[in-house]
């Protein structure tokens, strides 16, 4: 089984006791996901997020219904978490979602550990091609809710310099 990684970051302009607690959210995973994969949570809510606790979807992969099931296996809020695949397409997946201020910001990183059957064929031609799709629509939606923020005090306008004229 060949393992593959990918990793993706993004910074926001708000806050980690801003940012984390949409993660924490299990339900605002739909809005980050595209809706051309018809994704839809089944557990009920609201979902106590911690070690242990069982999310259940229902998804479309090229058209394929399919079902998931992930563990969150690591809770460390509002620094990092880690969600398990444990019924779904992939041999593995494990998804660690770290959170770090920076910068008068959160950066946000995800990494991705996974391996798909078939790997040779299907890995090239769809699987890393979707992950990258579907986190540059997540990219996109983060960047609106949680993007630039107007200034409260503007700079004042830069000082008219002597010029020719």
């Amino acid at each position: 089984m060949r393992i593959r990684e990918f990793h993706d970051e993004q910074w926001l302009p708000r806050p980690i006791d801003e940012v984390f607690p949409f993660f924490a959210d299990a339900g605002n995973l739909q809005h980050l996901t595209p809706p051309w994969i018809r994704f839809k949570i089944l557990t009920p809510r609201p979902i106590e997020m911690r070690p242990g606790a069982l999310i259940d979807y229902r998804l479309r992969v090229h058209g394929i219904p399919l079902r998931w099931r992930s563990e969150i296996t690591v809770w460390e809020p509002p620094f990092r978490f880690v969600d398990e695949q444990r019924r779904g397409p992939y041999r593995l997946w494990v998804h660690e979602h770290s959170f770090q201020s920076r910068d008068g910001g959160t950066l946000c990183r995800d990494t991705v550990r996974y391996a798909v059957p078939f790997d040779m064929l299907s890995h090239r031609l769809f699987v890393r091609p979707d992950i990258e799709r579907i986190f540059a629509f997540r990219r996109g939606v983060l960047m609106e809710r949680f993007g630039p923020v107007p200034l409260e005090n503007p700079s004042p306008e830069p000082a008219k310099t002597a010029g020719i004229s």
